[in-house]
């Protein structure tokens, strides 16, 4: 009889009791969001290299606002000599309005061993959603910007002078849904200005294995007009990293 009378007050209770927790219950949205992803490759033996990456990402979305902000790094060496060195850092800034949004963006690099060991970009302009639902999301951004970069020194010009250049930024970001845990995203920007063309395609795949945790292939072509002399126009990074996401 004492172990019939607490199933009996369970049963009595009322379906609106049971429903405190629905089975589809689901958190309320946060508006801050972060990413942080790194990868590390080590070689001993025959061959002692080493390098790594690491990228941080946050972003705090409000109803009228969204702030953005990215930091990449990468390191690369063959023995104890450095063979790469880049520091990327990316902030945005969005007021939302009716219909799209207006923005103001700052790109910061610091690149050791690339052909332009400086580059700094600040752009302003429009963007929107041409398409927005639940799996596939693309956005146009098109605006003025302002561009500031230093070659690397070369046997031609071993004292190279900085460049300024007025550029118009034009950019597409696209995301797809692929399955439940898989995505794709890819991003193309292009810059134009009178001295200098940059053409970016940063694409990846990301696939979530346990809860928050995801492996993510990368990959970033940048393609520069012109640069100085014995050096490569395209310049590709590709990565394999763990990636941990939390709000």
């Amino acid at each position: 009889m004492k172990k019939a009378l607490p199933i009996c007050c369970l049963l009595a209770l009322s379906p609106s009791a049971w429903a405190l927790v629905p089975p589809d219950y689901q958190e309320p949205e946060n508006d801050f969001n972060a990413e942080i992803e790194a990868g590390l490759q080590l070689n001993s033996g025959n061959n002692e290299t080493k390098n790594f990456n690491g990228r941080t990402y946050l972003t705090y979305d409000t109803l009228k606002t969204k702030q953005e902000g990215t930091f990449k790094a990468y390191y690369a060496a063959d023995g104890t000599e450095a063979t790469a060195e880049k520091y990327e850092v990316y902030l945005q800034s969005n007021y939302k309005l009716e219909r799209g949004y207006v923005f103001g963006r700052g790109e910061f690099t610091w690149d050791e061993y690339g052909s332009y060991t400086k580059i700094y970009t600040i752009s302003s302009g429009y963007g929107f959603d041409l398409i927005k639902n639940n799996k596939t999301k693309l956005s146009l951004e098109f605006g003025p910007g302002y561009r500031y970069d230093l070659p690397t020194d070369s046997v031609a010009e071993p004292n190279p002078v900085s460049n300024e250049d007025i550029i118009v930024r034009s950019a597409a970001k696209y995301s797809i849904k692929l399955q439940e845990y898989t995505s794709l995203n890819a991003d193309v920007t292009a810059e134009t200005g009178r001295e200098n063309n940059t053409l970016t395609l940063d694409m990846n795949y990301r696939n979530t294995f346990i809860q928050d945790w995801a492996f993510k292939i990368g990959v970033n072509i940048k393609y520069t007009a012109d640069v100085p002399q014995d050096s490569q126009k395209t310049d590709t990074v590709t990565t394999f990293n763990l990636l941990y996401t939390f709000q």
